[in-house]
């Protein structure tokens, strides 16, 4: 009975969470409540980089005609409190300076400047610490950021949208429409989950991309486009302002890029370069040749797949879903959304 309790109030912790989405990396997105006797009294989520944590937004939306109801509560939170000094100061610090009783923490942060020291913290002061409510579904949210750290290297987002015949497009190579514009518009939504999006050269040569969130209320992410010889012209949209740009190339000489050796295998050294430069999460989309290398590679996280209503009967063949899983799908006014991910190793 008191885990279903904990399982409760631990959902109510991840809607807030996801609040945060787009907002706050490369901190984690957390939600945290406050409890007493089965009644939330205070909740927060981690809203924007850099201010308030979960837990001091929690705090300090109690009422001040609930407050002496601190010291009898329950804390529930889906990320272990910090206990490092970063750009506030230690939640764990904080829970112990109010005297809340009991902390239940969906997952442990393993960041190293956390890892398991919050919980230590806590428990040193006294504090009953109950881990491991609704873990999965805690790290999963914060999937990103748990990559980024433990991995040392971004999560990998690839994304095509295809054909109802498999092309991703025409022969003769123009721009066509395959998505509608709902489904469009959800693509915008991801783009601002994520801190960077990457593009292939022949893709920015044909489609003159923006890549930003102009059809969603989100920061647009870093735009990043593979371009060994620098092809890409400078009137096109990568070159504006509206999004910072980065160019990986073999060229030097120019400000905002990542030089690699082209006669090599660039996504290692790639996923390093990303990694130094603090980028926790990267949306592939395109084109087929650029995804096709990170799927040979195994170097991906999630695989999403658009299938439009449209029939291109030939042209250029959207990449192959294989070694995936399909984890959900669904229909948006025709389009066919379809989200992968590795499937299990056998071994």
């Amino acid at each position: 009975m008191e885990r279903n309790l904990h399982e409760f109030f631990m959902q109510r912790c991840l809607q807030l969470a996801r609040l945060g989405e787009g907002k706050v990396a490369p901190n984690p997105v957390v939600g945290a409540v406050l409890v007493h006797e089965g009644q939330i009294i205070g909740e927060g989520y981690h809203r924007v980089y850099g201010q308030a944590h979960a837990e001091v937004n929690c705090i300090n939306s109690v009422p001040p005609s609930l407050q002496e109801l601190i010291p009898k509560s329950t804390m529930y939170v889906t990320l272990e409190p910090c206990a490092h000094h970063g750009k506030t100061p230690p939640c764990a610090d904080l829970i112990v300076s109010v005297n809340i009783p009991r902390v239940v923490i969906g997952c442990v942060d393993t960041f190293s400047e956390v890892a398991g020291r919050g919980i230590q913290k806590l428990e040193a002061a006294g504090v009953e610490v109950t881990t491991g409510v609704l873990e999965t579904a805690c790290r999963h949210i914060n999937r990103r950021f748990f990559t980024y750290h433990e991995q040392q290297r971004p999560y990998i987002v690839l994304k095509w949208a295809q054909s109802k015949d498999g092309y991703i497009a025409p022969d003769s190579g123009l721009p066509v429409a395959i998505s509608n514009k709902y489904t469009n518009r959800l693509v915008h939504q991801w783009r601002s989950h994520e801190m960077a999006i990457m593009v292939g050269t022949q893709t920015a040569l044909t489609d003159n991309p923006q890549l930003t969130t102009r059809l969603w209320p989100g920061k647009s992410p870093i735009r990043l486009v593979i371009d060994r010889d620098l092809k890409v012209p400078a009137d096109h949209h990568l070159y504006n302002d509206e999004a910072p740009s980065v160019f990986i190339t073999a060229v030097t000489g120019r400000k905002k890029t990542i030089v690699l050796d082209f006669n090599k295998d660039i996504l290692p050294p790639l996923m390093a370069e990303l990694h130094a430069a603090g980028i926790q999460s990267v949306m592939v989309e395109g084109g087929a040749k650029l995804l096709e290398s990170f799927i040979r590679a195994g170097l991906w996280d999630e695989m999403r797949v658009i299938t439009g209503e449209a029939l291109l009967g030939s042209g250029l063949r959207a990449p192959a879903v294989r070694q995936a899983q399909l984890q959900e799908e669904q229909e948006l006014q025709g389009d066919h959304i379809a989200v992968y991910i590795p499937a299990p190793s056998s071994t």
